[in-house]
């Protein structure tokens, strides 16, 4: 392990030195598929035999699903292997990240993991493989690193060079086409009170969209993002349009609000960085949602490299319609007795804050899945170097789509005892509904219809 964090972290200094961020040769891209899977994770098993080879991700779709509801569980038939608390964590910190030792610190009486069979069940269409491979030898950084050029599609860098380009394979993931989804969220209490805030949502993911040809694709623009919140009735009738760009010197986020008292539509630069997420209650930050987005150009990216980690994945009771979100929600964190954990192999990247910038994060430690490049994990410290929040995405494979996909996500505040739960769709009857949308649905002149006062 330490001559790979050697060789990653030389790899990653090597291309910081220089301005020009070049792409991979192809003998390396050739791995792509061999030894290597189709998004550029290591196929083979770990040698302790405790992760297992991938072998093409989940094949099956379970008896019972229907388009568009919920996903029961292909693996429910899997036993733990065992539970990790305050009793023994100390005996497996080594597959454990600092955030996920203190959460066991922090609530020695109820944090515990249970854990699964490793089962890697991630995997993606057809037509984003084709685009991955071939973005291994077109894709480029810009000279800035905050942004890239090259593709439409796929996973812009499917054999890293340094943690930039880890960081913006999360950043990319393909999350479906173009659909709409409802969910709710918790800010919760020390005592475990919380008020939902629901939401419904429309994406339309421009960037890799599987219904689009790359010539239809318009290029640069990454996705179109519509929120409207339904609950609570302060709040309803609220709506976030938001765009975003992957060259984003270029092109900077672009954000619309709309405030239904005032039946005005404004412009909200704020939408982005350390700003405070919506009816959040001051628990995450903008550029928290979906465990890390938007711009790049605040931090430095180290790539640490890789190890073996518990992180919530398969993560299909947590989100399904068999429990209520009251049977999710406690003091101190989720329901563990809920939620799925298991060991894989993980990209371990550090965002340490520029000289000249500002940020409520010093150092942001982020844990990726190698099988889909996105955030499990991150541990997020202050500006006096102690770890502050903890963050977990509890994931799940859309197996029709196909995606492995975000679900339930949480951010832990260490210090205030509290955290807020994102993407409760456990009492929503629709999880991803297809629609149909045209660039001229996200302008920001129709916001006003689709309000409410």
């Amino acid at each position: 392990m330490r001559k790979i964090t050697f060789v990653l972290t030389l790899l990653s200094a090597v291309a910081g030195a220089h301005s020009a961020w070049a792409a991979v040769s192809p003998e390396q891209a050739k791995q792509l598929g061999n030894n290597l899977t189709p998004v550029g994770a290591e196929k083979a098993g770990n040698k302790a035999g405790t992760i297992p080879a991938w072998t093409g991700g989940i094949q099956r779709i379970p008896q019972g699903f229907k388009q568009g509801g919920h996903y029961p569980d292909p693996w429910a038939e899997d036993a733990p292997l065992f539970t990790i608390d305050a009793s023994n964590y100390q005996k497996h910190a080594e597959h454990l990240t600092p955030g996920q030792i203190a959460l066991f610190e922090r609530y020695p009486e109820s944090r515990k993991m249970v854990v699964y069979p490793s089962r890697r069940s991630a995997l993606y269409p057809q037509g984003i493989y084709d685009e991955t491979q071939a973005n291994a030898t077109r894709v480029k950084l810009l000279d800035s690193g905050n942004g890239f050029t090259g593709t439409t599609g796929g996973f812009p860098f499917p054999i890293p060079q340094n943690g930039l380009e880890v960081i913006w394979n999360h950043l990319t993931v393909y999350k479906g086409d173009t659909y709409a989804t409802s969910w709710s969220q918790a800010p919760v209490t020390t005592r475990g009170d919380y008020n939902l805030v629901e939401f419904d949502y429309e994406y339309d993911f421009v960037y890799g969209n599987q219904s689009k040809s790359p010539e239809q694709r318009q290029d640069n623009l990454l996705f179109y993002f519509l929120q409207m919140v339904q609950a609570p009735p302060r709040l309803a009738g609220s709506i976030l349009l938001v765009y975003d760009y992957a060259d984003q010197v270029k092109q900077p986020r672009k954000a619309w609000t709309y405030n239904p008292g005032q039946r005005r539509v404004r412009l909200a630069p704020n939408v982005a960085y350390d700003n405070p997420g919506t009816a959040a209650d001051g628990l995450r930050t903008n550029d928290d949602f979906f465990m890390f987005n938007g711009a790049t150009d605040r931090y430095d990216w180290e790539l640490i490299g890789k190890k073996d980690i518990y992180i919530p994945y398969n993560a299909y009771k947590i989100n399904g319609p068999d429990l209520k979100i009251r049977d999710v929600i406690r003091p101190g964190h989720i329901n563990p007795e809920h939620a799925r954990y298991e060991l894989h192999r993980v990209w371990h990247v550090r965002a340490s804050l520029k000289s000249g910038t500002s940020h409520i994060y010093k150092t942001r430690d982020f844990f990726l899945d190698e099988d889909s490049f996105i955030v499990h994990v991150a541990d997020k410290y202050d500006n006096r170097d102690e770890l502050w929040r903890v963050d977990e995405l509890h994931s799940y494979t859309y197996y029709d789509v196909p995606f492995l996909a975000p679900g339930v996500e949480v951010h832990h505040d260490l210090n205030a005892g509290r955290y807020i739960a994102l993407s409760l769709r456990n009492e929503e009857p629709s999880v991803y509904q297809p629609i149909q949308r045209s660039p001229a649905d996200f302008r920001p002149d129709t916001l006003r219809n689709r309000g409410r006062r």
